[in-house]
Parts: C-alpha cells; structure tokens; sequence
C-alpha cells in the first residue's frame, strides 16, 4: 500500500503535456557502455545531444546490465530518477511504465512513423505496452558471433576458420604454438558463448521452441543434449587460467593475438574499430558461429523517467527524436557494432560485419526473439548459473546440465 501511494504521489506532480517554449536542460543519462568502442558510441549521442542546446550528462554505470538494471530501477522508484536510462528490449520497465513513472512517447512516435521507420517491428513492439509507446529502440544486437584473428592463424599455418567446427579443429595446433584457442570472460559472457553454440549447433528453432513454447519434450531430447555435447567440446577449448573478468579483456585477447577466437555479441565489433583493424582483412566476424547466419533481435532501448520540470520533458522528446534521426543511427551504430533501427540510412561508410548483419536482418526467416522477449529474467539467470556451473565443473556431465536445464523450463512463469 505505502509503495502505491509512493508511486500515485511521484506521477501526480508530473505533467504529460509537451512544452514547445522552455529553455534548454541538462539530461542525466544512466547506462552501462564503459569499454573502449561503446564509450566511443555513447560519444556520438553525446555530440549529437548537446548540438540541440541541452546538455548529455553521462551517467554511466561500471559493469554489466545484471549490475546496472537494480540500480536504475531502484532509483526510479525511490523518486530520483535520472532523465534518460538504457535498458533491453522485453520486461524489464514494464511495472515501471504501469506504475505511471515514464513519459509517454507515442505522440513523437506517431508523428516520425516509427512503426514505418524501425525494423524489425518486434523491436518497437516490446516498448508498446495497451497501444502506447514507452521507449525508443536505438540498435539491433545479435549474440550470435564468432570473432577471430586473422594474422594468428595465418603466421601458425592454418587457414583462417570459416565456422566453430573448423575452430575446434585447429584447437591443437594453436595450442602448439602457445595461442589460446578461444578467449573466454567470467560470468554472464560463458552464457553467451553456450547459448551460441546452442543456437548454432540447435539451430534457432530449437530454441524458440524452448524458450517461448515452453517445449519439454523439446528441451530433453536428442537435439539439445547433442548442443550440450557440444557446450563440454567448448569447455574443454577453455583453460580456466586463461579467463578474464571482462568481455572486453576477452574480446581484447583476440586483438592482441593472444587468442585466436571469441565468441561475443556484434558489440564486439566496437573494440576492433577502436583498434584500428578491418573487418575481412585483420580479423573475421561469422554470425552464427559460422554454421547458421541468424540474428536474435535483442538490442537496446532508452526509457525516459516522468520528470516535474517541463524544461526536462521538452529536452528528453529531443533526444527520443535524435537517437533515431538517420545520421545519428549510422554514427552511433558504426562505433557500437550494432546494427541501425532504420533502413533507410546511408550505409557507405558501413564495415564487413554491419553488411553481413544487414543481409540477415533483410530475411525475416533468419530472425528471431532475443531471450527476454521470450523468457522472464529470473528464469534466464537460473539458465546462466547452469551453464556457469557447467561450463566449470567438469564433473557435471551433458546430461545432468541437460536435467537440469528442463527442469528450469518446466518451472518457468507465463510471460
């Protein structure tokens, strides 16, 4: 009862309405881009935010969306929202938006076609809740990649690896030659690389089937113990000494020819073009493991806390509008690695891996949800604490994993 009167007290001191003669205003903008190319991205939306007249105050937070997601929420509802926060497309704001606490985008929506402009239309979809839009999406991000030094495997002799099978092939001549195989991040990154090589080696039907169908029969058969076959090949390429504290210092093994391979979200991407490298010359990008070229539509989206001062309101409708104007997307998403919400942009300036990514997201039958629109968090963290139990304890057999796997499914809430 004392949170909804909390909540009732908070909404009814802000207005809706949108007030076109008001001064410009500092907007706090709350988000987790801390390594090399998303700060390099963040700057872009700085840059552009700033020639508006307001002002971008970076309000970014150290480590990962696990770490960031309590304390925005915790902040919003504590009644000291920021102006803007990032956030992942799904139900993560959901009790924040029926609460009342964020502003309502859907007259700026409305007027710049976003329904016309933003693809795929799943993204847009998870900031509409009753009709309404409460959020903007800003990019499409896939998990779905493999990234690999080119010069490594050239100076040991070996051909470049077309695809995670042709990588685990060369695991012991790299070994030789005192290369790591493939680099490898603590926590929520091991659940990335078992989740691709699920999708990679399942193929992506499998897991939607699983996730959003909520398939029993699906999760303990054949073809997913053969993917947890496969995650004990991946964990035996992995020596834990050689694991970092970040996906970055993983991602940044593999630039520095450390490693051979990684296998990371196209935000890895951004670390290369910090680092000078090209795309197809200096290292590889293969979406899908190089086994299945897909995409899952995950990505990031920003919120805009309700806010008392109309002079705030007006600035945080301009930045919705900014995130999404053409040369912003292209500017943003190029240092990102993440792919633009519009079609129409100019992609001249675009890499190797944003043109392969492009091609895929052309072809609705290579897409497919990201996890959150498919699954509650809760239940994906009991996932990732499988798959990290798994990934290092060799003790814990495919099948086990397996059991355990379809027993968290089985137990999963109805979205």
């Amino acid at each position: 009862m004392r949170y909804k009167s909390m909540v009732a007290a908070l909404a009814a001191t802000v207005s809706m309405a949108f007030i076109g003669s008001v001064k410009a205003a500092d907007v706090e903008v709350t988000h987790w881009w801390t390594s090399g190319g998303e700060a390099a991205a963040v700057g872009e939306f700085a840059k552009a935010f700033d020639a508006t007249g307001n002002k971008w105050v970076d309000g970014a937070i150290a480590g990962s969306g696990d770490v960031a997601r309590p304390i925005i929420i915790s902040r919003i509802l504590g009644g000291n929202p920021m102006g803007a926060t990032q956030l992942n497309p799904g139900k993560d704001a959901d009790d924040l938006v029926k609460a009342g606490l964020m502003l309502d985008l859907t007259e700026l929506a409305a007027t710049e076609k976003w329904d016309e402009i933003l693809r795929p239309k799943s993204q847009l979809a998870s900031c509409t809740i009753d009709g309404k839009v409460w959020c903007v999406p800003v990019n499409l991000h896939s998990g779905q990649w493999m990234w690999t030094n080119r010069k490594v495997f050239k100076d040991a002799g070996l051909e470049p690896p077309k695809n995670w099978h042709e990588l685990v092939a060369a695991a012991p001549a790299l070994q030789a030659k005192g290369i790591i195989p493939l680099s490898a991040a603590e926590g929520w990154p091991v659940r990335i690389l078992l989740d691709d090589i699920a999708v990679a080696v399942g193929g992506a039907d499998l897991k939607v089937k699983i996730y959003k169908g909520r398939d029993l029969e699906a999760a303990a058969g054949a073809e997913m113990l053969k993917v947890f076959q496969a995650m004990d090949a991946a964990r035996k390429l992995v020596d834990p000494k050689t694991m970092v504290p970040q996906w970055n210092e993983a991602v940044g093994l593999v630039i520095s020819g450390k490693a051979a391979a990684n296998v990371m979200g196209d935000w890895a991407g951004g670390e290369f073009q910090v680092a000078g490298m090209k795309a197809g010359e200096d290292y590889d990008c293969l979406p899908g493991l190089g086994l299945d070229d897909v995409l899952d539509t995950g990505g990031d989206v920003f919120y805009f806390p309700k806010n008392a001062d109309p002079a705030v309101t007006k600035a945080q409708m301009e930045m919705a509008s900014m995130m999404v104007s053409k040369e912003v997307q292209v500017a943003f998403n190029l240092k990102k690695g993440s792919l633009p919400m519009r079609a129409d942009v100019d992609l001249a300036a675009a890499n190797d891996c944003m043109k392969k990514g492009l091609a895929i997201l052309a072809d609705p039958s290579k897409v497919f949800p990201g996890e959150i629109q498919m699954i509650d968090r809760d239940t994906l963290n009991q996932i990732r604490d499988n798959y990290n139990e798994f990934f290092a304890n060799p003790a814990v057999t495919p099948e086990a994993a397996q059991a355990k796997f379809v027993e968290i499914i089985k137990n999963a809430p109805p979205l």
